[in-house]
């Protein structure tokens, strides 16, 4: 990482919050390095909102059924699945519960030419925790940008 992301001017901040991420992988537990990461990158933009955990969701067995119950519970409009997702799912369930589904194919130009290879991290030192927020707060308030941006 430091020789990626190293010279960005955020790089001390990021290597300081990535910290606990880094001692959760002596753990073991996918599921533990994922949440520790999830909450350091969230806070690291300021998000404020809540993080549920689904195994404390009520939701039915099968795949499909159990994502359009997930997002029902959260008050979820909108389901956005990447390819692999879609080849398997079953929009059925999720038209019961008045979710729209919503393929997402980043666009092939700008940055989005290499997204397999951008990450959380790449954002963050590319342009720092306070732009990042920033872009995703616009990105979050106007619909039509998420639109486009799927």
């Amino acid at each position: 990482m430091l020789r990626r992301y190293g010279a960005s001017p955020y790089w001390p901040a990021l290597a300081q919050a990535l910290g606990p991420v880094l001692n959760t992988f002596g753990t073991g537990r996918t599921a533990t390095v994922a949440a520790t990461s999830t909450r350091v990158l969230l806070d690291l933009v300021g998000w404020q909102g809540q993080i549920l955990v689904s195994s404390d969701l009520r939701s039915r067995p099968r795949r499909s059924q159990r994502l359009a119950d997930l997002s029902a519970v959260t008050g979820a409009r909108t389901y956005v699945c990447g390819p692999g997702g879609m080849a398997y799912l079953d929009p059925a369930p999720f038209a019961a519960e008045g979710i729209a589904v919503m393929p997402f194919q980043p666009p092939a130009t700008n940055i989005w030419s290499s997204s397999r290879r951008l990450s959380a991290l790449w954002a963050l030192a590319a342009l720092g925790p306070q732009d990042l927020a920033a872009r995703l707060q616009r990105l979050a308030s106007d619909h039509d940008l998420l639109v486009a941006a799927a």
